[in-house]
Formats: structure tokens, C-alpha cells, sequence
């Protein structure tokens, strides 16, 4: 059984501006075929609007929220709400003024190689 503690889990800033700290992944746990990570933008941060072009993503808001854009659609999210990013799709998060915390689940794993910017 692999177990994880989010305490020994390292904050890092990655490529699109969130504040990262990675749950569980193939370097960090051993899962194969996805990776799951604790992000966080502090209030009125911005992600770089990106997209993957092999990985499905899945965020789930904890604490706080904001504005999501996904392939030019946009809406209120916060605590409790799921959002469905699509291989391919454009996205960006505005957090609001209580910042946002959310986890990131990638399918297959997240990777640098796999994140393209405007």
C-alpha cells in the first residue's frame, strides 16, 4: 500500500504559475498511468492560460475559487466543484479573493514536456 502525507510533500511553483505540491505520481508513489497534486494561487493570482496535449485533467476545489476558462467558456467555481479538462483544451484560473486551493489529477501523469503555452 502506498501512503502519502501532503506534510512531506514539497511546494514547488510550476510552469503555468500555481504553487504545487505532488501527492502522488510515478517518481513520488508509483502510480502508472495518472498523477494526483495539491495546487494553490494566492487571491487575484492567475495561471498561464495553457493547455496538454496528451493529459486529461480533473480539478476539484477545496478552499477558496474563482473564475475557470476553459476553450473559452468561463465560470464561478469554488468548494466542492469538479472541473473536466479535456487533452488539448485551453484553460486558465483566476483565483478570487480568497485565493483557491485545489487538487489536480492528471491522466496520464503530468509532465513539463506535455504543457504548451500561447
Amino acid at each position: 500500500m502506498e501512503v502519502r502525507s501532503r506534510d512531506d510533500a514539497e511546494a514547488f511553483t510550476t510552469l503555468d504559475g500555481s504553487t504545487i505540491r505532488v501527492l502522488l505520481d510515478s517518481a513520488l508513489g508509483g502510480a502508472a498511468n495518472q498523477s494526483l497534486a495539491e495546487a494553490s494561487l494566492a487571491a487575484g493570482q492567475s495561471t498561464q492560460r495553457h493547455y496538454h496535449a496528451r493529459s486529461e485533467e480533473i480539478y476539484v476545489f477545496l478552499e477558496g475559487g474563482g473564475e475557470m476558462e476553459v476553450e473559452g467558456e468561463a465560470r464561478e467555481v469554488g468548494p466542492g466543484d469538479s472541473v473536466l479538462i479535456p487533452p488539448g483544451a485551453w484553460h486558465e484560473l483566476t483565483a478570487g479573493a480568497e485565493g483557491a486551493r485545489f487538487l489536480c489529477c492528471c491522466a496520464p501523469p503530468y509532465s513539463d514536456d506535455d504543457t504548451f503555452f500561447a
